[in-house]
């Protein structure tokens, strides 16, 4: 290691951890605001071309959940490895990680591209599009699986900087792309009159911005990670593991575009109102849990580093932190929402009363689970930072598979369009409950701390 990479190495080992994790869950989470406030901002430009353009914007989500799963699973991944090598002072075996995720993101975006393409209409209609709806979707998703390779590459290159604790680059890369696509959005909807095309190629462009940026961070050497075909794997094992530590994201989104589409589907009976109101509603819920993630992005660095270093007190340290940051920047969101919930909802819709009365109800049911959702959110990211991929990828499956699946039939039968808004915080909470003994159990069996080993530890960490 140069000297640069080891005051990396010192930081993430000493630094006291309200600082350590505030410094890198700042840039992760105004990163992710940023990319919530353009998912807002696109829904509400869109909204202003009719109530089906914006029900698209639901459909065209679960695409995107699909998308997501890829680039974002081989991301994390590769985040989760890469901190624990670099932990282990192991740089060679984290650039061989990061060239071959890279690699794995561009195929896999490339056959998600090739495959979605001639299938279009029938994907968007597997979705959840209606007939009046399947116009705009497929406007939309079309330019989405074009830019389907750049954007899998782009999420696994920010994840390679948060994982070596290089958050504030990693911001920058996602921001200048966000910010671009809120002003190039009106421009290419309104002015340059192409509708909800306008809205895809905006993003693409945006993307396609991004990962540039990215790319010319790594270039220019602001990285320890290295960019170079040498270190490309041609072992199977390496990619094999790779894709099994990222698998509790890939099983994440690729259930979040499954909950989207059950979602759009049971929300569609109801006309394109319903599916209007909850896809604008989740747009609101989402930001609330963009933050909780952001603060989660910066402690999974750490906790990595820590655990590759052997130094579990730390790793607590961590978990206990981000939950308590967490939890609070959860309840004061919620009370807030819920104080404006009428105005949110008629923000982007206020001409259409079927709209802001749905969403209105939406949003007041999902406020009330808001707090405890980061605390189920970062036992997940725990056991995904750490390697423990079976028990991560379990319970990622419970909020919008084990608990949601089953939600989503039984409610609206019992509730109607009231059970369809209710089943994603029901199952929430639900995986709440159950976060609480897998936490607990995880501590007491793989973070057993010894005092005295401990303090050598730190002893001999200092001195590094």
């Amino acid at each position: 290691m140069d000297q640069s990479n080891d005051e990396q190495y010192a930081k993430m080992l000493n630094m006291p951890m309200p600082k350590l994790i505030t410094s890198l869950a700042v840039p992760t989470t105004v990163s992710q605001l940023i990319t919530t406030v353009y998912n807002i901002t696109d829904t509400y430009f869109v909204s202003h071309i009719g109530t089906s353009a914006a029900a698209a914007v639901g459909i065209v989500f679960a695409l995107m959940s699909i998308i997501q799963a890829v680039g974002f699973g081989i991301g994390m991944g590769a985040n989760s490895i890469i901190s624990r090598c670099l932990g282990e002072k192991d740089e060679d075996r984290a650039s061989r990680c990061a060239n071959s995720a890279l690699l794995a993101a561009f195929v896999f975006g490339l056959l998600l591209m090739a495959a979605g393409l001639p299938t279009l209409r029938r994907l968007m209609l597997l979705l959840g599009s209606t007939k009046t709806i399947l116009p705009y979707s497929c406007g939309y998703g079309k330019y989405i699986l074009i830019g389907a390779p750049v954007m899998c590459t782009e999420f696994v290159l920010n994840n390679i900087l948060r994982s070596e604790g290089q958050a504030m680059l990693a911001m920058w890369g996602l921001v200048t792309g966000s910010i671009l696509n809120i002003f190039l959005e009106p421009v290419f909807i309104f002015v340059l009159h192409l509708g909800i095309a306008g809205a895809a190629v905006a993003t693409i462009i945006s993307q396609f911005v991004s990962f540039v940026v990215l790319v010319v961070f790594f270039l220019r050497g602001k990285s320890i990670i290295k960019l170079n075909v040498k270190f490309i794997s041609k072992e199977k094992a390496d990619y094999i593991l790779i894709l099994r530590t990222g698998f509790p994201t890939i099983c994440r989104q690729m259930l979040g575009s499954l909950s989207a589409a059950l979602m759009n589907i049971q929300s569609a009976a109801y006309g394109d109102s319903a599916v209007a109101a909850v896809t604008i509603a989740n747009k609101v819920y989402m930001f609330i849990r963009n933050i909780v993630i952001g603060i989660g992005q910066g402690f999974q660095p750490v906790a990595g580093y820590n655990y590759g270093a052997k130094n579990n007190r730390r790793v607590k340290e961590a978990f206990i932190f981000a939950c308590k940051a967490g939890t609070a920047v959860c309840a004061v969101a919620a009370v807030a929402v819920a104080f404006k919930a009428p105005y949110v909802i008629s923000w982007f819709r206020k001409d259409d009363a079927e709209v802001i009365r749905v969403g209105t109800a939406a949003l007041y049911i999902s406020c009330c689970v808001v707090p405890f959702m980061a605390y189920s959110t970062y036992v997940n990211q725990l056991y995904q930072s750490l390697g423990f991929s079976m028990q991560a990828t379990w319970l990622a499956s419970c909020r919008q598979g084990i608990f949601f699946v089953p939600m989503i039939f039984i409610l609206p039968a019992m509730f109607g369009l009231t059970g369809v808004i209710a089943s994603q915080p029901v199952s929430d909470f639900l995986t709440f409950i159950i976060s609480v003994p897998c936490q607990i159990h995880f501590f007491r069996k793989y973070l057993k701390t010894c005092n005295e080993c401990d303090g050598k530890n730190i002893q001999r960490l200092k001195k590094q």
